[in-house]
Formats: C-alpha cells, structure tokens, sequence
C-alpha cells in the first residue's frame, strides 16, 4: 500500500474499502461479516497440519461473526481436526453493523458456549498489548485457541460517543465534524509523542 493509502479509506471509487476484498492491498481472501474467514482460515490450517508445517494460522474475528452459523460449524470442524494450529482473536465489543450485541442477537456467554464446542479459550483486556500475546506463547494442546479480547470502540477517543450506540459505517456529517475529528486526532498524537518522550 502507498504511504497514503489509508486517506482514501471508504472513499467512493477507491480499492480500500470499508470491508476489504481481493483486490484491496493486503487483502488475500474476503472475510467481514459473512464469517468466511474462519472457514477459510481452518482449510489453511488443516492443509498446513497435514504438510507437516510448523507455522501458525491467525485470524482476526468481530464479536458479530459469532452470530452467523457458518462460524459455529467451522468451530466444530476445527475442534475435530484438533487444529491446535489456529489462533482467533475476537474483538468483543458488543457491537455489530445493526446496533448492539444483545439488541440484535445475543451470544453470551461467549467463553462457555466456546468451550462446549471443544475451544481452548483466553478472555483479556484487548486495549493490554502484553495480555494479547500471552495466549499466542502457551504451548499447543490438541485444541485450537481462541482469544476473547474485550474491547472498548470508544477507546482513547471520547469523541466518538455521541455517535454510540451505532459506531458502524459512519461518516462525517459535515466539514464542521471533520475538523472537530481533525483537532481530536492531532491531541492524540500529540499525547503519543509527549508520552514516547517521557519513556
């Protein structure tokens, strides 16, 4: 991707789309909401144990694909194949594209119902960098792992909670919002650097 290739980011006409696609820089296969990507991911991962490979799949998960039944029969594959190879990370913030989680079709407890379908499953702060890693540095035991880390979309931008509880698809409203966003970011990053200095 081009150093500026995240300024055109949702813009009409522009390969950076909101939900990614082959064609979107550092995209290899369609994921999103469709929760494809777990099913794809667990077909690398048993191709991968089969060849005898050492390496690791990862995958990246919404909360929101827990809801869509393809993800569960995938969770029943893996866990037969003892694809212990695979990592998901979900990202549990309790929303979806519809509004929030329990709203539109609660799946908690997430963890027990994991669990049942035969997952090794962490739960951890997902704003703690080193509470992210961890699982990933447990040795393998015959089950794939899933790591539930809970989220705030809020998080370091207060700003955005005049918009909750519909923090999909947004866009700036006008040119007034987007310098108030603007100013907001550039506080941030200021923040950043005085901290970066401090260490």
């Amino acid at each position: 991707m081009a150093p500026d290739g995240l300024s055109h980011f949702n813009r009409d006409g522009s390969t950076m789309e909101m939900i990614g696609a082959e064609h979107s820089p550092g995209v290899e296969v369609t994921g999103g909401s469709l929760a494809q990507a777990l099913s794809q991911a667990a077909g690398i991962a048993f191709a991968r144990s089969r060849r005898g490979d050492t390496g690791r799949v990862f995958v990246l998960l919404s909360d929101g694909e827990l809801q869509e039944g393809q993800t569960w029969e995938t969770f029943q594959v893996m866990s037969h194949y003892k694809l212990d190879n695979l990592l998901i990370y979900i990202d549990v913030n309790g929303q979806c594209c519809d509004g929030l989680m329990v709203d539109v079709l609660n799946i908690e407890p997430i963890a027990p119902r994991l669990e049942a379908f035969g997952m090794r499953t962490f739960q951890v702060n997902a704003h703690d960098v080193d509470a992210l890693v961890e699982p990933a540095d447990q040795p393998p035991d015959g089950r794939p792992t899933v790591v539930l880390c809970h989220s705030n979309p809020t998080q370091g931008l207060d700003l955005l909670k005049t918009r909750a509880p519909k923090l999909h698809y947004l866009r700036f409203r006008d040119e007034a919002e987007r310098q108030l966003y603007s100013m907001e970011l550039y506080r941030m990053a200021e923040r950043l650097r005085e901290f970066e200095e401090d260490e």
